[in-house]
């Protein structure tokens, strides 16, 4: 009877899902998730603001971004985000098309994430890739629609599902930062794998995203009281390029 009561919760979840589409979206959100765990925001807002809102573009450069920052520091996807822009000019999948693999992989790619970049502008150019479509699938689907491309794991998928399109119960449980956050948050021995991290996620259905802007300001947070160390990277046990 309760695995039939779960199903019917994410059944009606996915009917129902919340886009997180601006500030004010978020902190109803956030309220709704102190309905369902008073102890997660109590401990990771408490007399801090509410956590800012993050968001992405929606498109092709939404996308970039994030393949950019696969596996590698902040401020490391930030410096070579900005060698692509810089070289670039606008990144689209025109630009892409007419540069070289050299002028490419110049601004810092690896081969392998120069390659997703490459599978991603093929993507839009053929129809395969849609983004305005991708923005009115459900996350499922849309989802599905991203790993289908190469280079394009979990971590990605549910970055791109959170940050660009708002789907407010998306949840890269594959994220160090995420990770260790919630280690401190819940008090844990160890920092939880990706599979531990989607069955902790659970409780926070049908908003896990905003859980985990909680997790991730919270444990930014501490991270400034204790250390200056870059941000923890992706995790690399997925198909994500490195």
């Amino acid at each position: 009877m309760a695995a039939r009561r779960g199903t019917k919760r994410k059944a009606a979840d996915a009917a129902h899902p919340v886009i997180l589409a601006d500030q004010t979206v978020f902190d109803s959100a956030l309220a709704a998730l102190a309905v369902i765990d008073p102890d997660l925001v109590a401990t990771t807002v408490a007399d801090r603001p509410n956590p800012a809102l993050r968001r992405r573009a929606a498109g092709f450069e939404g996308l970039v971004g994030i393949v950019v920052a696969q596996q590698v520091s902040t401020a490391s996807a930030a410096a070579i985000f900005g060698r692509l822009q810089a070289r670039l000019g606008a990144l689209d999948a025109a630009r892409v098309h007419a540069t070289s693999d050299e002028d490419l992989k110049l601004c810092g790619l690896s081969m392998p994430k120069l390659k997703t970049l490459r599978a991603i502008a093929e993507a839009q150019t053929s129809g395969q890739l849609d983004f305005a479509r991708l923005a009115t699938m459900d996350a499922e689907v849309a989802y599905a629609a991203l790993c289908a491309l190469r280079g394009i794991g979990p971590w990605t998928a549910d970055v791109f599902l959170l940050f660009c399109l708002g789907h407010a119960d998306a949840w890269p449980a594959g994220d160090l930062a995420l990770q260790e956050a919630a280690k401190l948050v819940l008090g844990l021995d160890a920092r939880p794998d990706t599979k531990a991290m989607s069955e902790i996620g659970e409780r926070w259905r049908p908003l896990r995203g905003v859980a985990a802007h909680c997790l991730w300001a919270y444990y930014s947070a501490t991270r400034k009281a204790r250390t200056t160390l870059d941000a923890p990277v992706p995790d690399a046990e997925t198909k994500e390029a490195g």
